[in-house]
């Protein structure tokens, strides 16, 4: 399911959501990601087959995820945006639950150029 682009969304937020679970419980179980993402088990269980596949993870056979650098690479690049457009929507005084929504939708196809001229008019509007 790989975009022009990249991956695509869901796969950008599965690889996400383990960093965060990682940080969080300090291994990534797909119990935990089904749990934190409100899908079903066998939607965790094909994900994870497509990515264990393409090279963004590995299984151990206990059943904990590790994921790889190729995975890593993706999953603190779309953490990193969803992290600084949360901070930056919750400056212009939007409730950060709805700050953190938007942020979750936009992370994923805001280009390059887009997001770090947001950065830069954060950096901005920090300093004022």
């Amino acid at each position: 399911m790989e975009t022009k682009k990249g991956l695509g969304k869901s796969s950008e937020d599965y690889l996400e959501t383990m960093l965060m679970l990682k940080e969080k419980n300090g291994y990534i179980r797909s119990v935990d990601i089904a749990s934190h993402l409100g899908v079903t088990k066998p939607s965790v269980s094909t994900a994870m087959k497509r990515l264990r596949e393409n090279g963004y993870i590995e299984m151990n056979r206990s059943g904990f995820i590790t994921v790889t650098e190729k995975g890593m690479q993706i999953a603190q690049k779309v953490y990193d945006r969803h992290k600084s457009l949360t901070k930056f929507f919750i400056s212009l005084g939007i409730d950060p639950k709805i700050a953190e929504d938007d942020a979750c939708c936009i992370e994923h196809d805001i280009s390059d150029e887009t997001f770090q001229a947001l950065c830069k008019l954060s950096e901005t509007l920090d300093k004022k």
